[in-house]
């Protein structure tokens, strides 16, 4: 299998995080796959009409995408029901978490693409401050309401986990540990697993 894009992309991370976790780090081959989100990039093309990272091409050469596909694909590959429970409850607990997580993931990454890629002059003020509320209103959640579910290592944890790596490389000033002790003393713990050292976003 392999799957293609730039750590950097919290969503790539998740994916290659949750390869490791269900024992099939080795088994994915992570290719650097840099875009433009004003290109069409034909390598991605081929396997997804929507183009976007990650894809992960499977070992027959089918294309399966977005994050939250591929980390399920990766789950079923292993024959793993740790991280996506099989239990009405408590999967749809988990699949609540990891969308909290990439909602997050989603409102960072679209605040640096109008801090960073778009002209000067253009970026959209509001815009940016409902994005930075939201990224604020997810992490008071999982402070305040999640941290049970955060012991255990799900595919909702991977996702706020993640997130929380990529603000603190993409946004180093934007204090996310303030009035958060619990996420905090959490996120340290998850940092120093094996995946995601494996994964660690390398020096730019």
């Amino acid at each position: 299998m392999k799957l293609y894009g730039d750590l950097l992309s919290p969503f790539v991370r998740m994916s290659m995080v949750t390869a490791h976790e269900v024992g099939l780090g080795s088994r994915v081959e992570h290719i650097v796959e840099n875009t433009n989100p004003a290109k069409v990039n034909e390598r991605l093309a081929a396997l997804s009409p929507i183009g976007k990272i990650p894809i992960l091409e499977t070992d027959h050469g089918h294309g399966v995408y977005d994050s939250r596909v591929i980390m399920e694909y990766l789950c079923h590959v292993a024959g793993n029901s740790e991280l996506i429970p099989h239990d009405g409850v408590k999967r749809f607990r988990v699949l609540t978490l990891q969308a909290l997580g990439q909602g997050m993931a989603d409102a960072a990454v679209a605040y640096r693409y109008e801090i960073a890629a778009r002209p000067k002059g253009l970026q959209w003020e509001d815009w940016m401050g409902r994005a930075l509320a939201r990224i604020h209103a997810a992490q008071d959640d999982v402070e305040n309401n999640w941290m049970d579910s955060l012991s255990e290592i799900t595919v909702g944890s991977i996702a706020v986990g993640v997130t929380l790596a990529y603000i603190d490389f993409r946004m180093p000033d934007f204090g996310w540990r303030n009035g958060r002790p619990k996420l905090a003393a959490w996120h340290e713990g998850f940092c120093k697993r094996d995946s995601m050292i494996k994964t660690v976003i390398p020096p730019r």
